[in-house]
């Protein structure tokens, strides 16, 4: 069990210690900058580069626990018998919440109790031996709508990446956090990552365009991630990731990920590095080991044949709660193995996926081009979710209508079954409506049970396909 320690680090760069006894300051920008260029390895924006010019997909897992040498080990564990391209530090939801002195109390009465690791209690030292441990470069995920004391402190720690934004680390997350706030936190983290790229260091800034996860229709995905891109571009942030989870649906998910380059031409400016990455499916995995695995190097292939530059892995273990070192080794392992020249072979009908990708870059415009042409952005988008012209399915905020009602259509690609109050153009919305129609229970009117029970059956719907459950998703 890790020994008692005390809050460190737990304050703005160059501020006044934090209160708690034994805390101490952050280093200055400069010196953090001098210390990730003497660790000698790569940050995570030239790891991303790299993997683009290559033509490969880097592979990266989720893991996080509470005690410091326990998380080392972990690091430690999948480096040495999977090697993944870059490594996660997933935080605890006290830290998310900026609850610093209950993860302190949690992590000195048990660090198995946490969910993550608690960095800013931790503090940066810590988060630079965590660094200094794999050859591999470190990103920070969390779920924070307010995530400024941890991004200085993993700044501190030599961290290169750094994922969320105003709008996709607040709304599915929060229940009561006002937009506004996210989105002027997040703009402070924003230009940091600007002042660090004057002095010489690229963060990369992964946009959480995931959202709430499972039945995100592309274009809404797409579309939250280019307003937290442009406003993060304003900002100073010079190396961007787009995020998007995997429907399930081949050429939907092609398409989308090959979208993601065609919207960094049209709405960002020059300079910006950008890229795809592809989150393996985050709605129900299937409990059977060859089932789920079978899932696994599925997404890969999609991962790479969609150009996406970084896969996020999943294990065979996900229908049974958080995996162990074993199954997330094994899983990276498999999805690498996506990346072998003999599946050059493998391919998705190219008309199908321009087809696709002409209609999610029409609706993603319908959405966001409004909201661009606004001369405050950032009160646009408050406004906008306030109206439900920019709105998310399964919302848990309050301050987002969440209108939204998705639905797969026959083949099983997300469609709008209700676009709510997005300024959808009446084309698009006919679509839509069309092929829903081809669908068995599309173009009815369902009551309130047939509705939940399809929706139930769609985020079920590789239980289905592997037949763990019927359609309703009743195992």
């Amino acid at each position: 069990m890790t020994s008692k320690i005390v809050l460190l680090g737990a304050d703005r760069a160059g501020e006044a210690p934090h209160s708690v006894p034994g805390a101490e300051s952050l280093p200055p920008l400069e010196e953090s900058v001098a210390y990730v260029r003497a660790l000698g390895k790569p940050t995570a924006a030239q790891v991303l580069q790299d993997a683009r010019e290559s033509g490969r997909v880097a592979i990266q897992p989720r893991c996080g626990v509470g005690g410091h040498e326990e998380m080392k080990a972990l690091l430690r564990d999948l480096e040495a018998q999977a090697a993944p391209d870059i490594l996660t530090l997933t935080i605890d939801a006290h830290t998310r919440l900026k609850r610093f002195e209950q993860a302190l109390r949690t992590l000195n009465r048990d660090p198995r109790d946490l969910n993550g690791y608690p960095l800013v209690t931790h503090g940066w030292q810590r988060g630079r031996d965590l660094n200094e441990s794999v050859a591999a470069p470190l990103e920070i995920r969390h779920g924070s709508p307010d995530a400024r004391a941890l991004f200085d402190v993993s700044v501190a720690s030599g961290i290169t990446s750094f994922e969320g934004g105003g709008i996709s680390y607040n709304l599915p997350y929060s229940k009561a956090v006002p937009i506004a706030e996210s989105l002027a936190a997040w703009e402070d983290v924003d230009r940091v990552c600007g002042r660090l790229a004057e002095l010489g260091l690229i963060i990369d800034r992964e946009l959480f365009g995931t959202l709430t996860a499972v039945l995100v229709p592309p274009s809404i995905s797409l579309a939250i991630s280019v307003v937290e891109a442009v406003l993060a571009a304003r900002a100073g942030v010079r190396c961007i990731s787009v995020a998007y989870p995997q429907s399930g649906h081949l050429v939907q998910d092609v398409a989308a990920l090959r979208t993601i380059p065609l919207l960094a031409r049209r709405y960002l400016p020059e300079g910006v590095q950008v890229h795809a990455v592809f989150h393996e499916f985050m709605g129900v995995f299937p409990r059977g080991r060859g089932h789920a695995e079978d899932l696994i190097f599925y997404g890969a292939l999609v991962a790479r044949l969609g150009g996406a530059s970084k896969l996020i892995t999943k294990t065979y273990q996900e229908a049974y709660g958080i995996p162990d070192t074993r199954a997330n080794v094994e899983g990276l392992r498999l999805a690498s193995r996506a990346n072998s020249p003999l599946l050059d072979f493998v391919a998705v009908d190219a008309d199908r996926v321009a087809e696709e990708q002409q209609w999610i870059l029409a609706e993603v415009a319908d959405i966001v081009e409004p909201l661009l042409e606004q001369p405050d952005l950032k009160a646009a988008v408050a406004q906008a979710l306030e109206r439900g012209t920019l709105d998310i399915p399964f919302s848990a905020s309050r301050y987002a209508k969440s209108e939204i009602i998705p639905k797969r259509d026959a083949e099983g690609a997300i469609r709008y079954l209700s676009a709510g109050s997005l300024p959808l153009s009446r084309r698009a919305l006919r679509r839509n409506d069309e092929l829903l129609r081809r669908s068995e229970a599309g173009g009815a009117d369902p009551g309130l049970g047939s509705l939940l029970a399809d929706l139930t059956g769609d985020i079920n719907y590789f239980l289905t396909l592997f037949g763990e459950s019927d359609r309703e998703g009743t195992s």
